[in-house]
């Protein structure tokens, strides 16, 4: 399993600017919208996703990176989901941090953590696509609807 650092983050910089400061630390990042964002599971969730269908031969997507933007956007092709998910260029953005332990160093990018920007409302859920039902957490259902991409892939 990929270990993976989700966080909210607010700033004056750019989406090119943090894919340099984090793969510049070692890792790697995936940036989202935080409009899409249903909830810190939802993000990991995905990760977990990705990692089993790269290690069982059932990705669609090249990399690691888009695999997991594949199933964070609850969608079957990659256009979609890479047009769904990317920041919008208003200074917030969450970030999937892979491959770095430990401290972001988000002063050196300008940047201040708010994982607010991760919480999980009925919006969101459907945003990505999610039907709502009565006592259904939204995050459960975006949980849900990451889930279904296995089937909607075949």
């Amino acid at each position: 399993m990929t270990d993976v650092q989700v966080v909210g983050l607010r700033g004056d910089f750019s989406f090119e600017d943090a894919v340099e400061h984090f793969t510049g630390m070692g890792g790697e990042v995936v940036l989202f919208d935080p409009s899409v964002v249903c909830g810190k599971d939802h993000i990991v969730s995905a990760v977990m996703h990705a990692d089993r269908a790269f290690a069982e031969g059932r990705n669609r997507a090249k990399t690691l990176l888009t695999e997991i933007v594949l199933y964070a956007a609850c969608e079957r092709q990659i256009g979609k989901a890479l047009k769904k998910m990317r920041p919008k260029g208003d200074g917030t953005m969450v970030a999937a941090v892979l491959g770095i332990d430990g401290d972001l160093a988000l002063s050196d990018l300008g940047a201040d953590r708010d994982d607010s920007l991760c919480d999980a409302s009925e919006e969101k859920a459907r945003n990505l696509g999610a039907e709502m039902f009565e006592g259904i957490p939204p995050e459960d259902a975006v949980l849900e609807q990451v889930a279904m991409v296995d089937l909607m892939k075949q």
